[in-house]
């Protein structure tokens, strides 16, 4: 049941709920965003606390990333039985756990055990949040206030670490993060008072117009957003992975390389944003190709500059690198009947995420075969595989499911 479709007197209502709506969204993705990033405030330490090695270091944070990316579907189906509202309470409440408990932890084992606790609770947000953002928004405004949602958990990446870094010099490290699990249980109970039950009991009519669409996705549609989405996430973890040593190459200091990664960062933040917009004026079709033609010509310009040219394009590269997230994102709605919403953002959360966290290895051992620069001219190539998927992609947007 969309919000927006109310009358009269009930429209400022519906504009309080879609209020509502937006705050607990870009709240419990910010808080979870940071969550999922404070790890890498707190590997460091650990290391030094437990004599830890990179290996051992690195299975912890993917204890996190593989909880949150392998429960995200469940949270779906769990939202469709018991209502988004409890299922995203009760996930922030258990990231929330997690970090106390690890707070509280007597060993390594221990601390894994709470970092798992804390990846399954974080897996609630992105399909929950998602869903609750495109049932509050219709049509282009749908788009533009899942940019704004995409938009916040960079924001929440950027203040949570920050916050404990600076808990870090006034407190150990155990307190610190009771601290910032506390905070976390605190956001599960505004998200509980907060949170607008949109469309949880929809009309009769509305469920016989989706029972008979296509089990609720687009045929077609869907699956190529989502092929469009993978690639489009393997491009960034792999540009990412590669990026240091092409400017370690070109004499780049440890801190330069610090510098570049702030800079794409800040591009991308940005970039999620204003392509949100540009989505909506332009369309997902043309905004795609843009940003990804722009992605790869980026990559590719890297190689040949000079340092300081190369700072110079790296915001750029950026926008565009991150930008294209935010317009496929949005696009989700316009293939999947509103029932199977929570469902799909799952879905594709999941393999979007499992892409940036595979690709990494993969173009790794085409850098040991051919070389960093063979490597990235490939990243760039892969890229525009993207161009002709969207293409295909324009019927399916263009039968938009009720």
């Amino acid at each position: 049941m969309s919000i927006t479709g109310r009358s009269g007197d009930g429209t400022a209502t519906a504009r309080g709920e879609e209020r509502r709506a937006m705050i607990v969204a870009c709240g419990a993705h910010a808080l979870h965003d940071g969550f999922t990033d404070l790890i890498y405030v707190m590997l460091p330490v650990w290391q030094g606390e437990f004599g830890l090695s990179f290996a051992a270091l690195g299975l912890m944070k993917t204890v996190f990333s593989g909880a949150l990316a392998g429960f995200q579907v469940p949270s779906g189906f769990l939202a469709e039985r018991f209502g988004a509202r409890t299922v995203l309470t009760l996930g922030t409440a258990l990231a929330g756990l997690g970090y106390v408990f690890g707070g509280l932890s007597v060993g390594v084992a221990t601390l894994v055990a709470a970092l798992f606790v804390g990846g399954l609770g974080a897996s609630t947000q992105h399909p929950l949040g998602s869903a609750l953002v495109a049932q509050a928004f219709a049509g282009a405004r749908s788009r533009t206030a899942l940019g704004t949602y995409n938009f916040a958990g960079d924001l929440g990446k950027m203040s949570v670490p920050a916050l404990a870094s600076l808990l870090l010099l006034a407190l150990p490290w155990r307190q610190a993060l009771m601290l910032l699990g506390a905070l976390g249980m605190l956001g599960a109970v505004l998200i509980f008072v907060l949170m607008p039950r949109l469309g949880e009991a929809a009309p009769a009519a509305h469920k016989e117009i989706n029972a008979r669409a296509t089990g609720g996705l687009h045929a077609l549609g869907f699956p190529l957003l989502l092929s469009v989405g993978v690639i489009d996430s393997a491009t960034r973890m792999a540009f990412l992975t590669f990026l240091p040593f092409v400017l370690t190459a070109k004499g780049a200091s440890v801190q330069t390389v610090g510098l570049s990664l702030t800079l794409v960062f800040a591009g991308g933040a940005a970039g999620k944003l204003v392509c949100t917009f540009i989505g909506a004026r332009l369309g997902t079709v043309a905004t795609v190709w843009l940003t990804e033609g722009v992605t790869a010509l980026g990559i590719v310009a890297l190689l040949p500059l000079s340092l300081d040219s190369a700072l110079l394009l790296l915001p750029v590269v950026g926008v565009a690198l991150n930008g294209t997230s935010s317009v496929l994102y949005g696009s989700v709605p316009d293939l999947v009947t509103s029932e199977k919403r929570t469902r799909a953002f799952g879905i594709f959360y999941t393999g979007t995420i499992g892409a940036g966290a595979v690709s990494p290895a993969l173009y790794g051992l085409l850098g040991d075969a051919f070389g960093v620069p063979t490597a990235l001219v490939v990243v760039a190539a892969i890229v525009l595989v993207t161009l002709p998927l969207t293409l295909m992609l324009r019927p399916a947007l263009a039968a938009r499911p009720t």
